[in-house]
C-alpha cells in the first residue's frame, strides 16, 4: 500500500500550487482521501476531504473558497487546488485514506509521505 504527495514547492504569497496524491497497492476507489498538514512545529490539522466516489467534499475553514479537492479514480488519483496561498498556509502536506465519517478526526487506515508547501511574503 503506497500513497505518495507531490507538486509541493516554494511559490510567493498570492501563488498557487496543485498538489498531487497518487495511490498504488489497494483498491483506491474504496476509500475517502484527505489532506492534511502540518507546520513546523504545530500538530497536524485537517485540510480537505473528498468521499469514494468523489461526491462529497469537505475543507476546513482556513481553506474554503481557495482550496479545491479532486479525485480521479481512473488515475488513481486525488488533486489538492491550492490558490491564494498565504505564508500560513506553509506547511508538510500529507494525503491519507480511509473512511470518510473519519476524515476529520485524522483518523485514516493509510498514510503518505508529505510534499513541503512553502509560501513567501
Amino acid at each position: 500500500v503506497q500513497l505518495q504527495a507531490s507538486g509541493g514547492g516554494m511559490v510567493q504569497a498570492g501563488g498557487s500550487l496543485r498538489l498531487s496524491c497518487a495511490n498504488s497497492g489497494f483498491l483506491f476507489d474504496d476509500y475517502a482521501i484527505g489532506w492534511f498538514r502540518q507546520a513546523p512545529g504545530k500538530d497536524r490539522e485537517f485540510v480537505a476531504a473528498i468521499s469514494w466516489r468523489g461526491i462529497s467534499t469537505n475543507y476546513s475553514d482556513f481553506v474554503k473558497g481557495r482550496f479545491a479537492i479532486s479525485r480521479d479514480n481512473a488515475k488513481n488519483t486525488v488533486y489538492l487546488q491550492m490558490m491564494s496561498l498565504k505564508p500560513e498556509d506553509t506547511a508538510v502536506y500529507y494525503c491519507a485514506a480511509g473512511g470518510y465519517a473519519n476524515v476529520r478526526a485524522g483518523d485514516m487506515d493509510y498514510w503518505g509521505k508529505g510534499t513541503l508547501v512553502t509560501v513567501s511574503s
